[in-house]
């Protein structure tokens, strides 16, 4: 090694400055991360919380969020799946997961210090067994969160929560959608129900809360491609697993950002768009799925768009062994509050 490049980096490094940062960006996280003494909070300490941010108890009976920016809120329900249940437990298994954020190096954003953002717990259903009184009930609980002015971001619970989160979201003017999924989620009814989680934006179509024409879905593969009919129909814009190597990411975001405009747009993301490699933990895995950083690549491109609110779903721990599963899904989490941070309705937040 070079002896004048080893004495400047000892000097720069070293001895007094072991602890120097000189990059300005670097430097600002740092600050707001560790004490005078270098101690950064362990993050194995603390009761757990969605992305380890600030827990807010709140009064369901007459909601307050008074300055917050982004509220975080689980939704337990797995009253709607058709194959292996278990998603109930996914708020909780996000919330056990550490290490993830709190700095954004690819985006240059922390979310969690620009914003305000709180973890307010889960909906309050009542009843474990009737999911339509369970979609009313988060319908019921989106509408309030929104009547505060925090944009919401849910973790699921299966994708049929979805469907009452877009009722309120879209009650006034339908919102566009980006979709990221193993499957459209856009069948009929099964077994003489509608409200299953693999027809939600079939529903919020045809409810008018749900514009087709700018709604893109992404990772699409599987054996139900008969059931998705409805996509196509309405003016969907499909892109199946199979295409993403030869379009590739960068060409997948334009198409994205093309179709869903300026308008304001909901962000869906399913955990079984992974491929079962990176996220077995799920009710219905498809092999040949999305790998986690095609999954990142495609949401970072997303960045500064009129985004009002998201969802992360269909996480099942108990068929994980390794964890892996939810912690791809608080990192996705992570990835939407970032998203968050940049859209248009915080770029001027200082």
């Amino acid at each position: 090694m070079d002896e004048t490049k080893l004495s400047d980096l000892r000097k720069r490094y070293a001895g007094e400055n072991e602890r120097a940062i000189y990059d300005p960006g670097f430097a600002a996280v740092a600050d707001r991360l560790f004490d005078k003494k270098g101690t950064r909070v362990a993050p194995y300490a603390g009761l757990p919380t969605l992305l380890d941010v600030p827990y807010r108890a709140v009064d369901w009976s007459a909601l307050d969020l008074p300055g917050l920016d982004v509220a975080l809120i689980g939704v337990p329900m797995d009253l709607g799946v058709t194959n292996r249940n278990g998603s109930r437990f996914g708020p909780r298994a996000l919330r056990s997961i550490e290490r993830v954020g709190p700095y954004n190096h690819v985006l240059k954003t922390m979310p969690t210090h620009e914003l305000t953002v709180a973890d307010i717990g889960d909906v309050p259903f009542r009843s474990r067994f009737d999911v339509a009184l369970s979609h009313a009930d988060i319908e019921d609980a989106t509408k309030k969160i929104l009547s505060t002015g925090a944009m919401p971001l849910f973790v699921g619970g299966d994708h049929s929560i979805s469907l009452p989160i877009l009722k309120a979201i879209g009650a006034e003017r339908p919102v566009g959608m980006i979709h990221i999924d193993a499957h459209c989620d856009t069948s009929g009814p099964y077994e003489g129900c509608k409200f299953h989680h693999g027809g939600p934006f079939r529903q919020a179509v045809l409810d008018g809360v749900l514009d087709p024409e700018r709604t893109t879905q992404i990772g699409i593969r599987g054996s139900s491609e008969y059931l998705w009919e409805f996509s196509y129909e309405s003016g969907m814009t499909v892109i199946h697993a199979e295409e993403i190597a030869a379009l590739g990411i960068p060409a997948i975001v334009e198409k994205a950002r093309a179709v869903v405009g300026d308008g304001p747009v909901y962000l869906s993301f399913d955990i079984d768009s992974l491929d079962p490699a990176f996220a077995p933990g799920t009710g219905t895995p498809e092999i040949g799925g999305l790998t986690t950083r095609e999954a990142q690549a495609i949401l970072r491109g997303l960045a500064g768009l009129d985004m009002v609110g998201g969802d992360v779903v269909e996480v099942a721990p108990q068929y994980d062994a390794t964890t892996n599963t939810a912690h791809a899904g608080a990192q996705m989490l992570f990835e939407l509050l970032s998203l968050a941070r940049l859209s248009k309705r915080f770029q001027n937040k200082s």
